[in-house]
């Protein structure tokens, strides 16, 4: 089983330390971004901190990677259409295209009352 919970990952150089669920922020998420999120299972709500959501996005595309290599590998389609594929889904994770300082502003962290 994927643990997706907040600080299932470690800190790094790259990488500040995981917030706590506790967090008394409010995120605001954009309804693009949303709707895009809606279309892989992920429903985040004004208490679920951007890192979390982009994380579990993130996992979900890093399986349907290795799951395109396996067809791949088992003959399912040729080489010459791997990248195509890689690159359509690329596109349908384009939320993956922002870096977590740019989700962190579109959605609008806000200290909760």
């Amino acid at each position: 089983m994927l643990d997706l919970a907040v600080g299932s990952r470690s800190a790094g150089p790259d990488r500040p330390p995981p917030e706590s669920y506790m967090t008394e922020n409010v995120w605001t998420y954009p309804a693009e971004l949303l709707a895009a999120l809606v279309g892989f299972g992920l429903a985040p709500t004004s208490a679920t901190p951007p890192r979390v959501v982009r994380d579990q996005l993130n996992d979900l595309y890093r399986f349907e990677i290795r799951r395109l290599k396996r067809r791949l590998l088992a003959g399912e389609f040729p080489n010459t259409q791997y990248v195509e594929r890689v690159v359509g889904l690329r596109k349908q994770y384009w939320p993956l295209s922002l870096t977590l300082a740019q989700w962190q502003e579109i959605c609008r962290s806000q200290m909760g009352d």
